[in-house]
């Protein structure tokens, strides 16, 4: 055969086989493709999986709809003049509907170009309205205020899934200042707490005196108004042992009563006198 048949046959076969190859594509999972054809981008995404398309001058742009994390330092001012740095972490992804939308509008990454100059103009904003004592304290609503203003600034084209405030950093002299003030108000908040139990010890005191004077007072008058309440409580103290009742006559001529226990004396034993000296 003629060698110039062979080269133009093995010509044709490789083109053949490159028409094959720029006819189809593949997106991969979590990716959509943006269909680009000499320069006329297609209003449409494609999906994730294979598909053909026109070989050499259609080309599928990938891009990713996943979620994604990117790492975010902010320099910001709070309303007392004072520098605070932030290290952030931010949760964002790219929805089908932005896909088209984000490639023919934007260059580069849109992170870079939407995302991060909106997130440190919302932290500037908010940070700007309080003090840096304040943004330390309440970082957990300077995140969430912070959030709020960033996605109504991005709008609908990237969702901005969380906004992580990893650190705070500020002058040494300021936090010196800060972390000494917080150690006088918590012994502040100590010597109030004494304070308050000293006084509810000293409330529950008076109360227990004039509950134990009232009821002193109140047995007093029940004893006045009824005098045999004390043999009463004679007979429900007595111990089960007989009194010895000695009688006597007094210098009045009345007699008096003398209750001795019937427990042997010392130095006497039962059926023996005692000895007379």
């Amino acid at each position: 055969m003629n060698p110039v048949k062979l080269v133009g046959i093995g010509f044709l076969i490789l083109v053949i086989i490159l028409a094959g190859y720029q006819a189809t594509y593949v997106v991969n999972p979590g990716f959509r493709g943006v269909e680009v054809t000499l320069g006329k981008v297609s209003d449409a995404f494609k999906p994730e999986g294979f598909g053909t398309k026109q070989p050499f001058i259609t080309h599928i742009i990938p891009v990713l709809v996943r979620q994604q994390t990117r790492g975010l330092p902010a320099e910001c001012y709070s309303s007392d003049l004072q520098q605070v740095n932030f290290q952030l972490r931010v949760l964002y992804r790219i929805p089908e509907s932005s896909v088209v939308r984000i490639y023919r509008q934007y260059a580069g990454d849109p992170f870079d170009s939407l995302i991060a100059p909106r997130i440190q103009e919302a932290l500037k904003e908010v940070t700007a309205l309080q003090s840096a004592e304040q943004i330390v304290k309440q970082r957990e609503g300077i995140k969430v205020r912070a959030l709020k203003t960033a996605r109504e600034k991005v709008g609908d084209v990237l969702v901005i899934e969380d906004l992580v405030l990893e650190n705070i950093t500020l002058s040494r002299e300021l936090e010196a200042a800060i972390e000494s003030k917080m150690v006088q108000e918590q012994e502040a908040a100590k010597a109030r707490f004494t304070q308050q139990k000293a006084e509810i010890e000293a409330n529950t005191a008076i109360i227990r005196a004039k509950g134990e004077a009232e009821a002193i007072r109140v047995r007093g008058d029940a004893l006045r108004d009824n005098p045999n309440l004390i043999q009463l409580q004679i007979v429900e103290k007595w111990d089960g042992k007989a009194p010895l009742v000695v009688g006597g006559s007094g210098h009045d001529g009345g007699s008096a009563n003398i209750l001795l226990p019937l427990a042997p004396v010392q130095g006497m034993t039962s059926g023996a006198s005692p000895t007379r000296k």
